[in-house]
């Protein structure tokens, strides 16, 4: 059996789902859709099990985050036979992006300051107030998640977005992305209200222990480390906030260098 066409406009494909941006309900209700596409290597009974099984999870996930005051994409419909869940749209560049575009930023100012002798640093504006207050809410946010014991699994900048408003299920918004380009590298983002919202629970799990939780800030170091290595330094940050922030915090950092050591081991083995 085929499954149905989306309507949609096809914004990413990987191996375990495709996203598409759409609407919901009314074409000024701009929407998500995810969907797990059949795996063709696999039984269909059992396809099709573990299909609704991840959708559902999924959903569960993010509805016990948004009833627990952690900020996450609203889940609209979730159809678990075709494995597709429609989920709020969430205007705004990732923390990837942003952290990108402010180190590029930085870089073509120097290049300008060095032609009239004035050389800016990446350090200048990775160490601006603003960008420090974003590493903190990232912290807060990270550490609210872990206070009702839920992994996300994949925490990497890319599943971090930056909105700059809260958006309250099906308002009516236009879909269009308004957002500017400007020579401040992406700085101006972080002027006014913002909030960091945390994206894609596909290997999201509910979890207690405090090894999964500190394997969690792991993934993330090194995604600061391996995408960001001159904003690395950005993460010890991001720890202080969630330290002061998360009631579990000191068991989940003694655990994080423990992981630590085993990480670096590995690296040396091979």
């Amino acid at each position: 059996m085929s499954r149905r066409s989306i309507d949609g406009t096809l914004i990413k494909q990987g191996a375990e789902a495709h996203v598409y941006k759409s609407t919901f309900l009314l074409p000024t209700v701009p929407s998500l859709i995810k969907v797990r596409p059949r795996k063709a290597y696999r039984h269909a009974t059992l396809d099709l099990r573990l299909t609704k099984h991840r959708c559902v999870s999924e959903a569960r996930l993010l509805n016990r985050c948004r009833t627990m005051g952690v900020p996450c994409p609203a889940v609209y419909f979730v159809d678990e036979r075709n494995g597709e869940i429609t989920m709020e749209w969430i205007e705004g560049p990732s923390i990837r992006e942003l952290l990108q575009r402010l180190i590029d930023g930085s870089r073509d100012k120097r290049s300008e300051g060095e032609e009239e002798g004035e050389g800016e640093g990446e350090s200048d504006v990775l160490s601006d107030s603003r960008v420090l207050d974003l590493m903190r809410q990232i912290g807060e946010t990270v550490g609210k998640l872990h206070d009702i014991d839920i992994i996300h699994g994949d925490l990497t900048t890319s599943n971090l977005m930056l909105r700059k408003e809260r958006r309250t299920t099906l308002e009516t918004n236009s879909s269009e992305n308004t957002e500017t380009e400007s020579n401040d590298g992406g700085i101006e983002l972080l002027q006014g209200n913002y909030e960091v919202v945390l994206i894609d629970f596909g290997l999201g799990q509910v979890s207690v222990s405090d090894e999964d939780k500190a394997v969690d800030l792991y993934v993330l170091e090194r995604a600061f480390i391996s995408t960001h290595p001159k904003a690395s330094g950005l993460f010890h940050t991001i720890l202080e906030a969630y330290k002061k922030n998360s009631l579990g915090s000191g068991i989940v950092l003694r655990r994080l260098q423990e992981v630590r050591l085993r990480g670096r081991k590995k690296s040396m083995i091979g």
